[in-house]
């Protein structure tokens, strides 16, 4: 797919199909700028309110992309959908990131800066990540299961954003040695022996009553509810993962 890697001009009119990219954006102080975002695309709450919608990750809505007239177009190759991009990138440059570690997610955040012509406060940024995340504390050994949807119950595994969040924990993916997302059974669950069972906040909005049935599933097991936004989101919301997960060490294996 023809992609960019960079641009001869400042873009001024983006489209951002990732919420935390879209995120990333506005931190990099680059908001009036962005004309377009999805309906998922939920911070910085104030300022991406009044920007105009397009569509879904998995759902453009191309006439009202066209109207923009966008100059750059921001996806990603999970989060959104491979015939859309095609068709974008047929009309409009896009650059697309692939995430899977930290460093990817630093990467990332050097080039968009390189795109927009924040290279100054996309490096510092990305340094403070860096250095937070240095700090964060390793876990003594707790081996866990992170889930995402219900019914099927679907966990991260490996290759996953979220399993190299967990391992900055120091926690042990009790699923990481199936592919991406897979859907494991309550017998599977059992026979992993996790120590706790991590429900995000997204995709699914597991809630209290989710964590009741899970405790019913593994008795005498750990549940707990987090924030999927903190284990998956990566762009500039990393600035507030580790402290988030030092706190979630410090309760699960304190």
């Amino acid at each position: 797919m023809p992609f960019i890697q960079s641009l001869p001009y400042l873009p001024q009119r983006i489209v951002s199909l990732v919420p935390s990219q879209t995120e990333l954006l506005f931190d990099l102080g680059l908001g009036e700028r962005v004309v377009g975002v999805t309906k998922f695309c939920l911070h910085p709450a104030r300022a991406v309110g009044g920007v105009t919608r397009v569509g879904g990750t998995k759902q453009f809505r191309f006439d009202v992309i066209d109207r923009l007239r966008p100059d750059l177009i921001l996806g990603n190759k999970e989060e959104n959908y491979r015939e859309g991009i095609e068709r974008l990138a047929a009309q409009y440059p896009v650059w697309m990131s692939d995430i899977y570690t930290l460093a990817d997610a630093l990467a990332m955040i050097h080039t968009v800066g390189a795109l927009t012509g924040t290279v100054d406060k996309a490096t510092s940024l990305a340094e403070t990540i860096r250095t937070a995340f240095v700090n964060v504390l390793p876990a003594r050994p707790v081996r866990v299961a992170y889930f995402i949807w219900r019914n099927p119950w679907m966990v991260a595994g490996s290759n996953t954003f979220i399993d190299e969040m967990l391992k900055h924990c120091g926690f042990t993916n009790v699923f990481g040695h199936l592919p991406r997302y897979p859907e494991v059974t309550e017998a599977q669950l059992r026979e992993a022996q996790p120590d706790c069972l991590l429900l995000s906040s997204e995709p699914y909005p597991f809630a209290e009553k989710h964590r009741e049935e899970l405790q019913r599933v593994c008795p005498g097991v750990k549940v707990r509810l987090v924030d999927g936004e903190l284990f998956s989101w990566y762009g500039s919301r990393l600035l507030h993962t580790p402290p988030y997960l030092t706190s979630l060490v410090q309760d699960i294996a304190g």
